[in-house]
């Protein structure tokens, strides 16, 4: 079994938090994209908005998230080992890898198997991990947070 990712937030508070800290990468990795595309600044005033930054920014968090990858045995094995987790699971039941991401605060494994395309599975689980389970907590919902209490907006986009 391999491990590959650095995020795996306990609580939605620390994953709100790791959240925030990518505003500026996101910012930074936009401007640089605009500027290899030549965006002039009225092109880059009318196209980069808020919503293109948090994009960028919840690409960002879902690629760092902490990811298991092993066989259906081992993933199999893991959830013995930790019952308190429910398994999301896409994919078909007969291939022989697995890749996964636990979110302890939510109880939850998301999964996703894969027979040939390591990469693309892992692609997958970490946009159905980020959609499934941190969206609702990174708006403040679903953990009694206060949606006032979320991340800073990123609507103020710096110029190229």
């Amino acid at each position: 079994m391999d491990t590959e990712g650095t995020l795996a937030p306990e609580t939605p508070a620390a994953a709100r938090e790791e959240y925030e800290t990518l505003v500026p990468a996101a910012k930074v990795a936009v401007r640089e994209a605009a500027k290899a595309m030549e965006f002039d600044r009225e092109e880059y005033s009318d196209r980069v908005t808020g919503e293109v930054i948090e994009t960028v920014r919840d690409a960002l968090f879902a690629s760092l998230l902490r990811v298991h990858v092993g066989t259906s045995d081992e993933y199999e094995s893991w959830l013995d080992d930790n019952p308190e987790y429910e398994s999301d699971m896409a994919g078909s039941e007969n291939v022989d890898n697995v890749v996964w991401h636990a979110v302890p605060f939510a109880g939850v494994v998301v999964a996703a198997t894969w027979q040939a395309e390591r990469e693309a599975a892992l692609g997958t689980l970490r946009r159905r991990a980020f959609g499934l389970v941190y969206r609702q907590h990174l708006d403040g919902e679903g953990d009694g947070a206060d949606a006032d209490d979320g991340p800073d907006d990123t609507r103020d986009t710096d110029e190229a």
